[in-house]
């Protein structure tokens, strides 16, 4: 590609955007239902592009580092190419390999690190603006857009003092760092479980705080036993009915149903949950209904009420993130693609350069 001069006024994050690529179809997340609506849009015919701010499938890469799926490995395929395990259940690091595989197979044009901005334009026309990781601008153009940026990158916060130290984190990856040390794990759901037994199996002293008054029952069927049998014996220390009041630089302050609560602390983990970019979607023009945050759209075609702008995965069920998984969400571009082919002629905006 021929090198771009920028006038020594401006800096490499002032560059102005240049319309630099062009496709028929621009994916904005390069999740599972990314690329799922990225094979189906190639086998329809179309010229497709995946933007996603991270790394393909970053919100696996961002699992713990040995969790292992709830689902069987079939119920993860995308693009028909089988899903191999050496498990019943799928480990994180082979599915990791197996999306990278699928994207290789279809020869997806894929742009990570690639954060999209705004996008502007009407249907048959929109233009995409996106930095890179060095501050560079982009200037993308497609015909249609398709959203799928899931929700993982976005915790719910607790809200409370002290949440901001460097010491409190909304994502768990493995437990060497935390050995002999004081650990309270916010949550009872299935992240919450398996973070409490990993660090305790790797002798963290571990305090569950819950405001359930149980683990939660769809935790995972061989993790829930587990950890309500390290509960019971002592070996994890719960509060439920409670709630994390204060994170101070070596204690944190409890709500529980005996009152205030004040432990020793080395790190909490709050793992309650994630929540779609819900101010992203709203940039885009997309409606979202009053009480769950769900985008407007036809349930057949995933079509927003934005002309050209469709949703898929996990955002069409808004705040209501345990009602779509890859399970059913690598469906979305089967859907999307359908659309395409009643409403857009293949190659109806010629060559295309995706790549830099």
């Amino acid at each position: 590609m021929p090198v771009e001069l920028i006038p020594e006024t401006l800096t490499r994050t002032q560059a102005v955007p240049r319309r630099d690529h062009q496709t028929d179809i621009l994916i904005v997340g390069a999740g599972p239902t990314g690329l799922a609506c990225a094979i189906e849009a190639q086998k329809a015919g179309f010229k497709a592009l995946i933007l996603d701010k991270g790394c393909l499938v970053n919100s696996i890469f961002n699992y713990p580092t040995n969790m292992v799926f709830f689902t069987t490995p079939e119920l993860l395929e995308i693009g028909d190419i089988p899903f191999t395990s050496s498990l019943v259940k799928p480990t994180r690091m082979e599915a990791l390999e197996y999306y990278r595989r699928a994207a290789q197979h279809y020869d997806l044009q894929i742009c990570q690190y690639h954060w999209v901005k705004t996008i502007n334009g009407e249907d048959g026309d929109f233009h995409v603006a996106a930095t890179d990781r060095q501050g560079h601008i982009h200037d993308y153009c497609a015909r249609k857009i398709v959203v799928s940026t899931g929700y993982y990158d976005l915790p719910n916060e607790i809200g409370v003092p002290g949440e901001d130290l460097p010491k409190v984190f909304h994502y768990y990856r493995e437990p060497h760092p935390y050995f002999d040390n004081d650990v309270i794990v916010v949550g009872g759901k299935n992240s919450a479980a398996e973070a409490a037994l990993d660090l305790w199996r790797h002798d963290a002293r571990v305090t569950m705080v819950y405001r359930g008054t149980q683990i939660h029952p769809n935790v995972k069927y061989w993790v829930r036993p587990d950890v309500e049998n390290r509960i019971k014996s002592g070996e994890i220390t719960a509060y439920f009915n409670s709630r994390l009041l204060e994170v101070g630089p070596d204690f944190a302050v409890l709500d529980t149903p005996r009152g205030s609560l004040r432990l020793e602390n080395d790190f909490v983990f709050a793992l309650t949950g994630y929540h779609p970019d819900y101010d992203f979607l709203t940039s885009v023009g997309i409606e979202l209904s009053v009480e769950q945050h769900r985008p407007v759209c036809d349930p057949e075609t995933l079509e927003s009420n934005m002309p050209g702008i469709y949703v898929a995965g996990v955002i069409v069920a808004g705040s209501r993130t345990s009602e779509i998984f890859i399970e059913n969400g690598r469906f979305h571009g089967k859907q999307i693609a359908a659309h395409l082919r009643q409403t857009l002629r293949p190659g109806a905006n010629g060559p295309v350069s995706v790549r830099g």
